[in-house]
């Protein structure tokens, strides 16, 4: 039910409204403590105090998207010829320029719209994340299973963030030192060892699944740990009386 503000809001301004609304959000705390977390924020001021002015967040957010969609599409490809492993490395570094730059850029300049920006850039990686493991399901290098569980935890992962966000007012970007960029690098490092070492343990295994295997374990791990610490942080915070 929507309060009296809200009901007198929408039917005197649609722009007080909006403005009542911008004035209620509050920004979270960013947590970020990933390992390259500090080395990675240096460099991505220093790319944004450099970038052409004709170049904003939204070109930025939209090259990170269309850069994790063709990395998908590429491992597809990869089912066919290995060298598309290849394209893969180089959309993922344009991934990670267009996904961190984007919102560095915005602070730089004084330019934030943290509604706006906290959806688009959490709605496009939901989007990208699916296409990501989609393209590694049809790759032939990793079983779809596996690139099923992966995309599950990734979204329970990033659920778990979304309501810690509004409950909490903190925005976790890493978990347990490891975050977007440090995957990122695992997944560069395993296709340039996908041309070596496909299948592995006795040449019983596929390097994915193995690496797959062991990621969703992680990713079961942190879901667990991280949700009971704050269930118990918020039974805390909000004793009965």
């Amino acid at each position: 039910m929507a309060s009296p503000l809200i009901d007198f809001c929408e039917q005197a301004n649609p722009a007080v409204l909006r403005q009542a609304r911008a004035t209620y959000f509050k920004n979270a705390q960013r947590m970020q403590n990933s390992i390259l977390a500090a080395a990675e924020k240096r460099v991505l001021i220093w790319m944004a105090e450099r970038t052409p002015e004709w170049i904003n967040s939204d070109h930025l957010s939209v090259l990170g998207f269309a850069a994790q969609i063709l990395a998908g599409a590429s491992y597809a490809r990869a089912s066919t010829s290995r060298g598309w492993l290849l394209a893969v490395i180089v959309f993922l570094a344009l991934n990670w320029l267009g996904d961190s730059l984007d919102g560095t850029l915005a602070r730089v300049r004084q330019k934030q719209r943290p509604r706006y920006g906290f959806y688009v850039d959490h709605i496009l990686d939901s989007f990208g994340s699916l296409a990501l493991m989609g393209g590694l399901a049809l790759s032939g290098y990793m079983h779809p299973y596996i690139a099923i569980g992966l995309l599950v935890g990734f979204l329970l992962l990033s659920i778990q963030s979304y309501l810690a966000t509004y409950t909490l007012g903190e925005f976790r970007l890493s978990f347990w030192s490891f975050g977007p960029t440090e995957l990122r690098i695992l997944l560069v490092a395993g296709n340039l060892a996908l041309f070596r070492w496909p299948v592995v343990w006795r040449q019983h295994y596929r390097l994915f699944d193995v690496g797959g295997a062991i990621g969703l374990a992680g990713m079961a791990a942190m879901l667990i740990f991280f949700t009971a610490r704050n269930v118990g942080r918020l039974y805390r915070e909000e004793p009965l009386r």
